[in-house]
């Protein structure tokens, strides 16, 4: 059994290759341990702020805990989301996702790694097809 204390995990900043806006990601369980291979943070978005374009191997879920949020999949319309509200991106579905343009957002990201990798980030969501 492995306990990781509230306050040891540092905060870190949205990386800008990834995200548009202020971003915070509070590390869950940032590095699943051989052989689990889920993985999770607490991701909060600033008003406006998003991620760039990107797809997930196995899939990811989110789960609203906080404020109101934007959420697309290529090809789709653009969904208001809230707390409470759970979302499934199935696996290699491009999406993004943020906060509305005057409200923060957070939520809990969950997903697998595949041969390692749990992520493949794209292109940013410009400002026309985020409809701010």
């Amino acid at each position: 059994m492995e306990i990781k204390r509230n306050g040891t995990q540092a905060s870190i900043s949205g990386p800008a290759d990834w995200f548009t806006g202020t971003v915070r990601i509070d590390p869950i369980f940032l590095k699943a341990e051989d052989p689990a291979r889920t993985t999770g943070a607490g991701v909060t978005f600033e008003p406006g702020a998003r991620t760039a374009w990107h797809t997930h191997p196995l899939g990811q879920t989110l789960i609203v805990t906080a404020g109101c949020g934007r959420v697309q999949r290529e090809g789709g319309t653009i969904e208001k989301i809230h707390p409470g509200d759970i979302v499934w991106f199935p696996p290699g579905e491009k999406h993004w996702h943020g906060a509305a343009p005057n409200t923060a957002m957070t939520h809990i990201a969950v997903q697998e790694s595949l041969d390692g990798n749990n992520v493949s980030w794209m292109e940013h969501v410009s400002d026309e097809q985020y409809g701010s």
